[in-house]
């Protein structure tokens, strides 16, 4: 099962197949295939983007039906960052749930 590891300093776990450094190699990774599951880190370095505009990606991918329902966790230590990603994602299993599709 592929799993999406995003985060800048820390190793990838063993379960999580591809390892992700920065938001557009991750919303790159998103685009091209489907993972089983996700998880973010909020605070990605100098340049490198942050964890919450992946979790936008995958709001907006949600709410459009570019992306299937997948399971995404967060492991950031940044409790505002974490908020953030939560509401966005919160918005994603809400257009997966009711099946709400901007084009209806």
């Amino acid at each position: 099962m592929p799993g999406l590891w995003l985060d800048d300093e820390r190793p990838m776990p063993a379960e999580f197949t591809h390892h992700a450094r920065t938001a557009n190699e991750a919303i790159e990774l998103l685009r091209t295939m489907e993972f089983d599951r996700i998880s973010l880190d909020h605070d990605l370095g100098v340049g490198c983007g942050t964890g919450y505009e992946v979790a936008c990606f995958i709001e907006e991918a949600a709410l459009t039906g570019r992306m299937r329902k997948t399971r995404v966790s967060l492991h950031t230590q940044n409790p505002v960052g974490r908020e953030r990603m939560r509401k966005a994602l919160h918005n994603a299993y809400k257009f997966w749930t009711k099946g709400t599709r901007a084009d209806q």
